[in-house]
């Protein structure tokens, strides 16, 4: 039970004051000719009817003191709210790709996994998924639905797009994605293993265009240090593989994220990979604001007829078994 107005139960203080101001007064007139009541009862019951019209104007005093400090009993419901991050994840589907340098697995099926956890980790922000390779395609809008993302992220696969790496036109197609999204919060994950070598689209202009919207691009580089087993065409067994130099242009994915306001980070294994998603998710954090709904019933009435009938008693008792002298 809690209280509108508490200040008010201060005066239940004055109730014992009282008390002791009518036993002082009663004190000063004990050698007075008449008693202060002269009860209609026996003399056994004498004090204990005496005080018995007082006692219950001290009740009702009391009632109606509790009664107007507003006593109410109810719960609380606490809601959160959340504005959320629109997230765009551009994912590199490019044919180096699929370089066996991410042990157990290749790039694109570690950037999958770690791709789904980061998804998975997000509680309300709006996500989409681009893929892009020589072209750019949106294969999920921005949504909620992050059932539908995680199966499209596992879908990705080498091939679907013309070869190469559009660097540019993936971050013109993210921004695009993004501009007309609700909130202040808007980040751009793009993670290749490449250099720009298609598309039209110059990836700095890109980039300008994409700040000017108010969007943060993060640049993840995708390969190991030095050399990596790389795809370069089909054999009688499968993918024939060769031994090349991996090449990123981390000062184009640097610039590109200094440009936003955004970071670049480099990944050379599954681990790595997915502690910067990790950090990505620490630092693209979703504010949260917590709004507490209170649902009281008055509970007045309860102490107002104790008083009142306390009232109605001391009445009835003063005209009857008790009678004041004066």
């Amino acid at each position: 039970m809690t209280f509108a107005r508490p200040l008010l139960l201060v005066l239940l203080l004055a109730l014992p004051l009282w008390w002791w101001w009518r036993r002082q007064r009663l004190a000063r007139l004990a050698g007075a000719p008449m008693s202060d009541v002269r009860p209609a009862m026996g003399p056994v019951e004498r004090l204990w009817i005496a005080r018995l019209p007082v006692s219950l104007r001290s009740l009702c005093l009391a009632a109606w003191i509790i009664a107007a400090a507003g006593p109410r009993v109810g719960s609380a419901r606490a809601e959160l709210r959340s504005e959320g991050i629109s997230i765009v994840l551009a994912m590199d589907i490019s044919s180096s790709m699929l370089a066996e340098d991410f042990s157990p697995a290749n790039r694109l099926d570690v950037a999958r996994r770690t791709a789904t956890e980061f998804v998975r980790a997000r509680a309300s922000d709006r996500i989409g998924l681009v893929a892009f390779a020589g072209q750019a395609l949106t294969q999920v809008p921005i949504t909620t639905d992050y059932e539908v993302l995680e199966e499209a992220i596992r879908q990705l696969r080498v091939g679907i797009l013309e070869d190469g790496t559009a660097i540019g036109t993936a971050i013109a197609t993210s921004a695009n994605r993004l501009r007309r999204t609700p909130g202040k919060s808007k980040v751009v994950v793009l993670l290749t293993d490449g250099e720009n070598n298609k598309g039209t689209v110059d990836p700095r202009t890109a980039a300008q265009a994409a700040a000017a919207f108010g969007i943060k691009i993060y640049t993840i580089g995708v390969g190991t240090q030095g050399e990596a087993p790389v795809p370069t065409g089909q054999g009688p067994l499968g993918l024939r593989y060769e031994t090349m130099p991996v090449k990123i242009d981390e000062q184009l994915l640097g610039e590109i994220a200094h440009t936003t306001g955004g970071r670049y980070f480099r990944a050379t294994d599954a681990a790595s990979l997915s502690n910067i998603f990790a950090e990505i998710n620490r630092l693209e954090k979703t504010p949260v604001q917590h709004l507490v709904y209170h649902r009281f019933e008055e509970a007045y009435r309860v102490p107002l007829g104790i008083g009142l009938l306390a009232l109605a008693l001391e009445l009835v008792l003063a005209g009857t078994f008790a009678v004041r002298v004066p």
